[in-house]
């Protein structure tokens, strides 16, 4: 007889979780630290939800490609020789070793274990040696695809193949930011950090400006207070976090040197807004700048984090690009590592024997709306 399995959370825990914003509570500690919960997350969200792995730009032409992890499937991101971009396994056909590391520029993946070679569609093109096997032809032989979609410059892939496509879930988030045109902007600077907590710690972080008071306060609640941070309704697998800026429009223009994105309405121009697509698609905007928050999950208790500063392409010919570059990463970096302290003392609080759910405050609609969705996904609602 097959022992009945305990579950994930007490239902006290889920109807707390799932009462309205101004009653609800957080997710129990175990959502974040219980490998049993994490190993779950990667069977019912990671494997059935689309997940960034690049943008556009970073393959620019013919056999650019990106050699990365979409969870325990490596891949290789590639724009084709009709500059189609795929994403392909990156394991051979033959033995399995993986193809390529890294990123560059090649028109042929070789696998260096015993040379077989495959094109930018993933077709086997050479396999040496084999030509006494019987009924074996390279013709039959490709890749795996996975399948991917382009979203405002965003190379995004998932492994399930019935997953809704991507873009037809977000159509209130695409809608929010028409005017940033995000798919115009282009990476200029990366910044990686190794970030030893689980990855919903980072996300509800960078989702509300309730923290400003505390972890930011004299850095980002002076400009962006916290009692002006605004969440609006969603209607799919998003939240919007709007900072409304406590300055002037006119000073939010002058600050720096980058040229704001043409076309944004001038009440806007010293908004920051900080977003999610859930999972962990999570970017901030602004009038001059997209950062790219990509959260890579290697375990439960850690992840890495590539910071994408990213600018319009207008401003790719300022003669001060680069000591504008190099001021904003600095801001970025200075910041967040504000923001690594705060997780530090979070995850090792998330850690304690005594940890119970703790109240949200509704500057916190943000966290709470990707709650609803996680206990959804997990099958917990």
């Amino acid at each position: 007889m097959r022992q009945k399995q305990s579950p994930l959370f007490t239902k006290d825990e889920i109807t707390r979780i799932s009462a309205p914003l101004d009653k609800a509570y957080t997710l129990p500690a175990a959502a974040y630290t219980s490998e049993e919960i994490y190993r779950a997350e990667q069977k019912k969200i990671f494997k059935k939800s689309w997940l960034p792995i690049g943008r556009i730009e970073q393959l620019p032409e013919a056999g650019s490609f990106i050699a990365a992890d979409l969870l325990d499937q490596p891949i290789i991101a590639v724009r084709d020789t009709e500059q189609e971009i795929r994403v392909l396994s990156n394991v051979c056909l033959h033995r399995a070793a993986r193809l390529v590391e890294g990123e560059g520029k090649q028109l042929k993946f070789t696998c260096p274990y015993h040379a077989w070679s495959y094109d930018t569609k993933g077709q086997l093109i050479a396999a040496p040696m084999m030509e006494t096997a019987k009924n074996f032809d390279i013709r039959d032989c490709k890749l795996p695809e996975i399948r991917s979609e382009i979203w405002e410059g965003f190379i995004m892939a998932t492994l399930d193949p019935n997953a809704k496509p991507f873009a037809s879930q977000v159509k209130g988030l695409t809608e929010q930011f028409t005017q940033y045109q995000i798919a115009e902007h282009v990476i200029q600077r990366t910044l990686e950090f190794d970030s030893n907590w689980n990855w919903k710690v980072l996300v509800e972080n960078f989702m509300e400006a309730y923290h400003h008071i505390g972890t930011h306060s004299t850095t980002l609640q002076p400009g962006f207070p916290s009692r002006q941070s605004r969440v609006p309704d969603n209607d799919g697998p998003w939240s919007i976090l709007e900072m409304p800026t406590g300055e002037s429009a006119e000073d939010a223009a002058d600050h720096g040197s980058l040229k704001p994105t043409p076309g944004i309405k001038e009440e806007d121009l010293g908004t920051l807004w900080a977003n999610v697509a859930f999972p962990c698609l999570t970017f901030a905007v602004q009038s001059d700048m997209l950062i790219w928050f990509q959260i890579i999950p290697r375990t439960v208790d850690n992840f890495l984090l590539k910071v994408h500063l990213c600018i319009h392409k207008q401003n790719l010919d300022l003669p001060d690009l680069q000591r504008q570059l190099d001021a904003s990463a600095e801001i970025v970096s200075f910041i967040h590592t504000e923001d690594i302290a705060a997780n530090d003392i979070v995850w090792r609080g998330l850690n304690a024997p005594l940890t119970t759910q703790g109240r949200l405050s509704t500057y916190e609609k943000s966290i709470w709306q990707m709650n609803q969705w996680w206990l959804s996904k997990m099958e917990l609602a």
